[in-house]
């Protein structure tokens, strides 16, 4: 008989009305239906929904879920090592951050006053300046933020399906490039630094070279975008950065 929407909405935390959207949009509809015609999941639903909120829960807008979860060449395997590698990013920036507030507590509570070092610790290694720029593109008050933006919304599930083949197969020429072990500064690294400034511009903001150079140095700083070009392979977030570098230096000249 499977699960009707309460009992789906009590396991995974989420109400009756989120369900009914994710249906009414073709995100995660029912197995089946009772013979009173109620919705009724069952086991593979589940599954389905799971992974739908382990990637809400990363930031994936639902267009974007809808198609990583629909693309039928996806290794189901792939999903859960994305996942896993950005949740462990995550996990392990908060534990820093508990561990900073319990200090500052311990501290209040005994009296002693924290140094401006240890105030900040809850931060970690992260400068709050030199990572501004990079929370303000992600949640907005700039002009690429609002522009990447404005884009999205205007995209449809193909635009998102064709902005994942293209991301998909830049990171296998990438990382078939590391496999072959080509420097940073071969033709063909610089070549595909250039494919993926052109990818930031065509679908989200212009990127210069310079810019661009940001971003491959918050890539090894961030630990989340790192933790997501690791995955496609180890070391590409150092890898790329050196390449993006060599990619400015031919374009200036």
């Amino acid at each position: 008989m499977g699960y009707s929407v309460g009992q789906v909405a009590g396991f995974a935390g989420v109400t009756v009305r989120t369900l009914h959207h994710y249906d009414a949009i073709g995100l995660l509809s029912p197995s089946g239906r009772s013979t009173a015609g109620h919705r009724r999941y069952d086991d593979a639903d589940l599954d389905r929904l799971q992974q739908i909120l382990f990637y809400r829960e990363l930031g994936f807008p639902l267009e974007e879920v809808a198609v990583l979860l629909d693309d039928p060449h996806a290794d189901p395997q792939e999903h859960l090592r994305r996942q896993h590698a950005l949740l462990t990013a995550r996990i392990g920036e908060l534990r820093r951050m508990a561990a900073a507030v319990e200090h500052a507590m311990e501290a209040k509570k005994m009296g002693i006053n924290l140094t401006p070092e240890e105030k900040f610790e809850v931060f970690g290694d992260k400068d709050p300046e030199r990572y501004a720029e990079e929370s303000a593109r992600r949640w907005g008050g700039t002009r690429s933020h609002e522009l990447a933006q404005a884009r999205a919304a205007e995209y449809t599930k193909e635009d998102w399906q064709r902005m994942k083949d293209e991301v998909d197969a830049w990171g296998a020429a990438y990382g078939a490039l590391m496999e072959r072990g080509a420097a940073p500064g071969s033709e063909e690294a610089m070549d595909l630094a250039e494919a993926h400034r052109t990818h930031i511009t065509t679908w989200f903001f212009e990127c210069h070279p310079r810019t661009h150079m940001g971003l491959t140095e918050m890539y090894l700083a961030d630990e989340n975008f790192h933790a997501f070009y690791e995955a496609i392979h180890e070391g590409l977030p150092e890898h790329l950065h050196a390449a993006v570098r060599a990619n400015a230096q031919r374009l200036a000249t």
